[in-house]
């Protein structure tokens, strides 16, 4: 307790404000903690107790009231005991799921507790799972905060909101459920977005993957094994590495495989246009041609360009180094996952993705907001879609028009993944083999790929690599709907044990491992700047 004795003096006011803050907005409360840890203000384990004190205490409230106020309605008559024996005694056990549940979605929250209460749940237990809950809650939030600063103040605002939206609908759908079929379906809605885990915030789905890579940096004796998996790579394709660089290497080794791209450096606006047109000239680049970040932003910042004006508007919205590279027509795309352990002569493909562009038909009727609000799909990204047709989604397709929603090939950019083993050959693994081993200390990450039919790919020809993602790209397969949530973690898994285990076998050769706040200052520099990009298209 000694740093709390040292702290105590200069604290006392911030600390007090955490805890009473978190009866007026739990999550703002330990959003605000957080960030008081992040920019060291306040000791990280004072403003962790500080935030979790906050809400346990605030949660034993609830339920003290709650129970209180019960007794007091039996007492003046209000309720019959005749009528709480009537409905029998509750067991101790009923309800722990749904109040531990509740934790983790900001709205429900206070229902589940209320009902605690009036159920008259053993206090020991609902202590007991609350405080618990709050815990791993805090250490979320506190985890999210730390690896994204920048998106602090996004996080709060967002909680709070939804929060105040989730009570709001948990209510009328309380009072209403008996006669109103519309908030029946919203339920379910709400429902079916809390159990479809491919539409989780980032923050929520990646936290237990800090616990994987926590749990094998103990067991392979290297918390930043990553950063040495791939030599060729800044951090070895972990965070900060340059696409430019990557493909570069890929054009001078496999230039019949790889579309063909150009830097298009910071700089004054005349100048970067001066640079496209004259890579246009010298070598026959025509409209569409893709923009894109030169360090990787999970598909924001991405602009298929079909004029000198787009090329314009995205220069003016984008002050970063961008990539010019061709478009390749495709007019299929897959992800193909590879890995090969430096002591090996040939490498094994890990996992492959499908990836669907999903694209609405008109009906001459309605508009593409009300289409994507009836597609069983797009409404689950409908403030993605929506952000990025703008005015657009107002306008009503004729009749057999199809609108594509989406050109990144990113998932939280609204593409659709599935699982691509169908497409895997010995040919297609020899093909991505020898151009992976044409790169001198490459040895796992994902290739982004458009190819012309599957016939083609399976025959490891008629593709043209567009992307390489080093060591903290993902099988993405893991991403189709078909999938459980344990087979996704199961992946992530078995794909994060490899690239430890890679990079256990390249420090014996002798490379060196960066060192963890090396990697945690490049983290949170992308982290601000990831926050400057445009949505993709």
């Amino acid at each position: 307790m000694n740093f709390l004795a040292s702290h105590f003096s200069g604290t006392t006011v911030a600390v007090i404000a955490i805890i009473l803050g978190a009866f007026l907005s739990e999550d703002a409360a330990t959003v605000t903690a957080a960030t008081f840890a992040a920019a060291s203000v306040l000791d990280v384990r004072l403003s962790f107790l500080s935030a979790f004190a906050g809400l346990w205490v605030g949660d034993l409230g609830v339920y003290a009231v709650a129970r209180l106020a019960k007794d007091r309605a039996v007492a003046r008559g209000w309720i019959s005991r005749a009528s709480l024996s009537a409905a029998g005694k509750p067991s101790a056990h009923n309800g722990d799921w749904p109040l531990a549940v509740s934790r983790f979605f900001p709205g429900t929250r206070l229902p589940a507790y209320v009902s605690a209460g009036l159920n008259r749940k053993p206090f020991l237990r609902y202590a007991g799972i609350t405080a618990l809950t709050a815990a791993i809650w805090t250490s979320m939030v506190f985890v999210a905060v730390f690896l994204f600063p920048g998106h602090a103040h996004t996080l709060s605002e967002r909680l709070v909101k939804l929060g105040v939206a989730g009570l709001t609908i948990f209510s009328i759908l309380f009072l209403w459920r008996w006669t109103s079929r519309r908030m029946q379906g919203r339920f379910a809605f709400i429902w079916q977005r809390i159990i479809r885990w491919e539409f989780w915030p980032a923050w929520l789905f990646y936290t237990p993957v800090a616990g994987i890579c926590a749990w094998l940096g103990i067991r392979y004796g290297g918390l930043s094994l990553p950063t040495i998996a791939n030599l060729n790579q800044k951090n070895g394709g972990m965070i900060g590495e340059s696409k430019m660089e990557i493909l570069q290497e890929l054009m001078k080794t496999s230039p019949e495989a790889t579309s063909q791209a150009f830097l298009i450096p910071a700089g004054l606006l005349e100048e970067r246009l001066a640079r496209i047109e004259s890579l246009q000239t010298a070598h026959g680049i025509t409209f569409p041609f893709v923009l894109k970040p030169d360090t990787a932003q999970r598909g924001a910042g991405f602009r298929k360009v079909h004029s000198l004006q787009d090329v314009k508007q995205h220069l003016q919205a984008v002050a970063q180094p961008l990539i010019l590279q061709d478009y390749a027509p495709g007019p299929s795309e897959a992800g193909v996952f590879y890995y090969r352990f430096p002591n090996e002569e040939s490498g094994h493909i890990f996992g492959i993705t499908r990836k669907r562009f999903p694209a609405l038909a008109g009906d001459g009727k309605h508009s593409l907001a009300e289409l994507i609000e009836q597609d069983d799909r797009a409404r689950f990204l409908k403030s993605v879609y929506l952000k990025r047709l703008g005015n657009e989604a107002r306008r009503v397709p004729a009749v057999g028009e199809r609108v594509r929603l989406v050109e990144a090939g990113n998932h939280c950019q609204g593409c659709i993944f599935e699982d691509g083993w169908d497409l895997y050959s010995e040919e297609l693994r020899s093909a991505i083999d020898t151009i992976s081993r044409r790169i001198p200390g490459f040895y796992v990450g994902r290739f982004d790929l458009r190819y012309t039919d599957d016939d083609s790919l399976r025959a490891g020809r008629g593709f043209q690599v567009i992307e390489l993602n080093g060591a903290a790209s993902e099988a993405t397969n893991l991403y189709d709907a078909k999938n459980s949530l344990w087979t996704a973690y199961r992946t992530l898994y078995l794909q994060w044990r490899l690239i430890y285990a890679i990079g256990a076998e390249n420090r014996k050769r002798g490379a060196v491992p960066r060192p963890t706040l090396a990697v945690w200052r490049d983290w949170r520099e992308f982290s601000v700047q990831a926050c400057d990009f445009p949505i993709a298209d």
